[in-house]
């Protein structure tokens, strides 16, 4: 990110706002951050294999008598739409 301030004709990676502007940078850094924790938030929420990694556990659980064939269900209609709600938000990014 730095090479493209430099282009733009930036001294040592800052642009000129941030010369005329100095008490902009720690503004434009806490945004950078907000937007770092956003993206990976976002991975984290929409990340699929977490859910089948979750549909396989409970699949076992239900083959090895842990659970009733009506937990089973429950849960698993509960994950089965959870990830649908995934590969909709991903669908309409």
């Amino acid at each position: 990110m730095a090479e493209k301030r430099e282009r733009k004709g930036g001294i040592g990676g800052f642009g000129l706002i941030d010369i005329l502007c100095p008490f902009l940078i720690p503004v434009r850094g806490v945004a950078w951050v907000g937007s770092k924790l956003k993206d990976t938030a976002e991975a984290e929420l929409t990340d699929e294999s977490k859910v089948q990694e979750e549909l396989l556990e409970l699949q076992m659980r239900f083959e090895m008598d842990e659970i009733t064939e009506e937990e089973y269900e429950k849960k698993e209609a509960k994950l089965m739409e959870k990830l649908e709600a995934i590969r909709k938000y991903k669908e309409g990014k």
